[in-house]
């Protein structure tokens, strides 16, 4: 089978759930071949060899990490042009999206971004206009560069034992240009990553304040879920602009999303439309967000959200 690059997504040796997800895709395709790059590799190996890449390209120079993007993209163009692989599998996050778009400028191919599904021949499956329109796109000219976005594969294990090989790459001067001269690590909660999390619960303007989004903290720990916001919350100053869901904001498309107090404004379905169930409490019977829930609740979420904390507290 044909070989299909995947950029390992990961901070300090510690993989992203999507990379497992990308793993599982490229899998159906082809044979899945991992890149590494920067330090930590040897604390890694065994989940890329547990979710069956069957090759992995350790470009293990801490040098590549030390600028912004440019390191990675020279590194997959050399891949690309000594290989000749059926595709390149990135993440599409902000980083993945950037490196998807310089990479396909560099070997003069097309790139897919924001991939919510895929099909034989790379046939990729898009969520656009909010949500309110499936398109397919296949690239036509070179090696197809698919940014696959978080969540939208469920990751399956499969074991194998993959083929090392170590590689280099002369860094030109132009991917110097910009250098990473610090970094800041961010304190992570108990609560998973919001864009990785399979479950999110969100609340809106209709929480009312900073202080009643510990109803939406509470239902999130009860459930082991990332708590999200809309832009109307974060706006307000309720909640960290890093935790907004739309548009605007972060992309999610977790197995479950729930939607507390919030209309459904066509900004904030853009970020959470790809949920697999979605699920919305709201005292608005004719509010939006009702058109596209699997599950809805008319009520007020500060009698709602306790009840529904509580009884879940009870099956644990």
């Amino acid at each position: 089978m044909a070989e299909i690059l995947v950029l390992v997504d990961h901070v300090d040796g510690e993989v992203k759930k999507v990379t497992f997800e990308l793993l599982t895709l490229a899998r159906a395709y082809g044979d899945a071949a991992a890149v590494w790059v920067g330090p930590g590799y040897e604390g890694a190996k065994d989940k890329l060899a547990e979710y069956g890449a069957s090759k992995v390209y350790v470009a293990a120079d801490e040098e590549l990490t030390s600028y912004v993007v440019a390191p990675k993209v020279e590194l997959l163009a050399q891949l690309v042009a000594d290989g000749s692989p059926a595709a390149v599998f990135v993440a599409a996050t902000g980083e993945g999206k950037e490196i998807a778009g310089r990479l396909a400028v560099r070997i003069e191919s097309g790139v897919l971004t924001d991939v919510v599904g895929l099909a034989e021949g790379f046939v990729g499956e898009h969520s656009i206009f909010g949500g309110a329109i499936v398109t397919h796109a296949k690239v036509s000219k070179g090696t197809p560069i698919i940014a696959v976005r978080p969540n939208s594969v469920a990751p399956e294990a499969s074991p194998s034992t993959p083929e090392e090989e170590q590689v280099s790459v002369t860094l030109s001067d132009a991917a110097k240009g910009a250098r990473v001269v610090e970094k800041v690590v961010q304190e992570k909660g108990e609560r998973p990553e919001l864009t990785e999390a399979a479950i999110v619960v969100s609340g809106g303007r209709g929480v009312g304040g900073a202080d009643n989004f510990k109803l939406i903290e509470e239902l999130a720990d009860s459930l082991g879920a990332a708590v999200g916001a809309s832009r109307a919350a974060t706006d307000a100053g309720w909640y960290p602009h890093t935790f907004q869901v739309g548009q605007t904001g972060k992309t999610v498309s977790p197995q479950l999303y729930i939607a507390v107090g919030i209309s459904g404004a066509i900004q904030h379905r853009a970020g959470m439309q790809t949920s697999k169930t979605i699920v919305a409490i709201n005292k608005d019977s004719e509010a939006p967000i009702f058109e596209l829930v699997d599950f809805g609740v008319v009520g007020d979420l500060f009698q709602v959200a306790p009840q529904l904390t509580e009884e879940i507290n009870k099956r644990r």
